[in-house]
């Protein structure tokens, strides 16, 4: 969606009236969702707003004051016990990509951290994570081949709390939003790592694929019913993605994003900036 506010205001400039039919399904075809693209454009309308450099302008700024002013900060470890990240989403999304990258940041800030990788039915999955954990310098922890994912995590925390681990980041098996069973062992997860931690995990994101749309709200909606989810992170904001489903997620659910994908380099995962952010995706 990169260059929608030039090619909006080349669509627009110098007509002699704004086609509001054609600007609504330009917003909406944006993934940023028809709660507000509807009252936004109907604002425009009765503002009589005809010059495209003021609808831009004013379409930025009602895009960056959807999201609160305190946006999601990583947890902090404290009290001598480690940080438990979630990772949750469907398969594609570039989860175990962000787990690494993820890690890779953390280990740049100063901090001890273990990858856990519980995407144990999948053995293609764990070998992403060590050849990441391997390239990066950070230590991983693999049960055993179709071990319970949620014993994994459970050991991997054991590992952590012993060891003096500051994070430990789970990379949990992607799957469909739409089987029940597979997310119910979200929760099992859940349960298994606040045995030894009642306050873990300290976060769950989830990381949604900017490419695919409006389905990242349902996938949100379905994560956050199994598991409660902390905020979202976007990837693929270097490609054709979009991105704006995350404005929809941020309308719906209320839940914020944290970090944004741009790229597969280990440095191309950055924080959320809102102002940033709307002049990516528009």
């Amino acid at each position: 969606m990169a260059g929608f506010f030039s090619k909006l205001i080349d669509k627009f400039l110098g007509e002699p009236e704004i086609d509001w039919d054609e600007l609504e399904a330009d917003l909406v075809s944006a993934d940023i969702g028809a709660k507000r693209v509807l009252p936004l454009v109907e604002e425009l309308q009765a503002r009589n707003e005809q010059d495209a450099c003021d609808i831009a302008d004013y379409i930025k700024a009602q895009l960056r004051a959807a999201f609160p002013a305190n946006l999601p900060a990583l947890p902090q470890p404290k009290d001598g016990k480690p940080c438990v990240i979630m990772m949750v989403g469907v398969n594609g999304a570039g989860k175990t990509t962000t787990s690494a990258k993820l890690a890779y940041r953390l280990q740049n800030q100063g901090y001890k951290l273990l990858l856990a990788a519980a995407d144990t039915f999948r053995a293609a999955a764990v070998e992403q994570l060590e050849s990441w954990a391997s390239r990066l310098g950070v230590p991983m922890y693999k049960g055993n081949p179709n071990q319970d994912p949620a014993s994994v995590c459970y050991e991997a925390h054991t590992k952590a709390l012993n060891e003096g681990f500051d994070y430990v980041i789970c990379d949990t098996a992607g799957r469909l939003h739409t089987r029940h069973n597979l997310m119910e062992e979200l929760s099992k997860i859940r349960r298994s790592i606040g045995k030894q931690d009642s306050a873990a995990p300290h976060a769950c994101y989830l990381v949604v694929d900017a490419t695919t749309g409006g389905n990242a709200l349902m996938q949100a909606r379905e994560f956050h019913k199994a598991t409660p989810l902390d905020a979202v992170v976007v990837t693929k904001m270097d490609g054709s993605g979009k991105g704006g489903v995350a404005v929809a997620i941020q309308d719906e659910l209320k839940i914020s994003p944290i970090m944004l994908g741009v790229g597969e380099g280990k440095d191309d995962l950055i924080p959320f900036e809102v102002k940033q952010y709307v002049d990516c995706i528009l």
